[in-house]
């Protein structure tokens, strides 16, 4: 659960916590060490200083957080009190992740959730990608949960620089940014226009924050997304089973075959690949070819409820 309830501890409150907050985790072992380690690539110092600042009212760090990357990301017209109608909520006196997440996607933009590690998030911003974080402010068993972005970093100093509630400019050491962005799993997300992928992207999980656009059939922005994947990672089938399966919703069923045919060579073994195939195939008339992909389907997986019955399914719609 992620709220900004700092403003809500009196000051001296906040100064026992981060005391007591620095001690507990004194044991935990920290990564930022070892990437910045002597023969360490990141050795610039990089300040993202374009990045826009939307100063947060109490409680409405995840709406400002979020307007600061989708401004960087192209959505121009990004407004934290719009997005606060959306992400939100006054139950909890915050925003949690999938809201977040939700926002960017009705923007028609990629909410990539990073990998759990500095060195992505480093990645990131020598790229020129502003990074919005999750922190814990608090301690582990009485959190205060905050969102900010970061936008920069110094090497030589060891700090980082951040989009922060009402501050500009925090710079803030990386000790203790990351105490506080290790408390929150190392929640970070950035934010790209499709056709355009992460530089720390895996495929994995550049994938899980594409789909939901091919579910919400959001089809141009998860077109789009799923060719730069094609690009990207030419072996993965995943991306050419996406557009697939946008083809085959727009009734472009030769188009969704190709795109099928494609994907069952680079995983032959797929299941649910040949099973698509066999319906972009029976929408084509193509009914011969159509049980052989349905077929070679249920030898792949007998016993699945779906895959296992393709060809009887097939044979009932022809």
């Amino acid at each position: 659960m992620s709220f900004c309830q700092y403003k809500q501890a009196p000051r001296l409150l906040l100064v026992f916590l981060g005391a007591l907050f620095l001690s507990a985790c004194a044991t935990a072992p920290l990564q930022y060490t070892e990437v910045l380690g002597n023969e360490s690539p990141y050795q610039q110092t990089i300040e993202l200083t374009d990045t826009p600042f939307y100063p947060q009212e109490e409680f409405q760090c995840g709406p400002a957080a979020l307007a600061t990357v989708l401004q960087v990301s192209g959505v121009t017209d990004a407004d934290p009190d719009v997005l606060s109608e959306q992400v939100y909520l006054p139950e909890r006196r915050g925003s949690l992740q999938m809201e977040l997440l939700g926002a960017t996607r009705r923007a028609d933009r990629i909410p990539y959730v990073m990998s759990p590690d500095v060195e992505s998030l480093l990645i990131e911003l020598y790229a020129g990608n502003p990074v919005l974080v999750l922190q814990n402010l608090g301690l582990p068993r009485w959190p205060v949960w905050h969102y900010a972005v970061v936008i920069g970093v110094d090497p030589f100093s060891e700090d980082v620089i951040l989009r922060s509630g009402t501050t500009e400019r925090e710079v803030m050491s990386l000790r203790r940014f990351e105490r506080t962005w290790q408390m929150a799993n190392y929640w970070a997300l950035v934010v790209t226009e499709p056709g355009e992928i992460p530089m720390s992207a895996d495929p994995l999980r550049y994938f899980e924050a594409v789909a939901p656009l091919e579910e919400q059939q959001r089809f141009e922005a998860a077109s789009l997304a799923y060719e730069a994947a094609t690009e990207r990672w030419p072996e993965e089938a995943t991306s050419w089973i996406g557009l697939g399966n946008i083809a085959y919703l727009q009734e472009r069923f030769g188009d969704a075959e190709g795109y099928y045919y494609h994907a069952s060579e680079l995983a032959p073994d797929y299941a649910p690949v040949f099973y698509n195939l066999a319906w972009a195939l029976l929408r084509q008339g193509k009914h011969e070819s159509a049980r052989q992909a349905a077929a070679h389907a249920q030898r792949l997986a007998p016993e699945h409820p779906r895959f296992g019955q393709a060809s009887a399914a097939i044979e009932e719609a022809i």
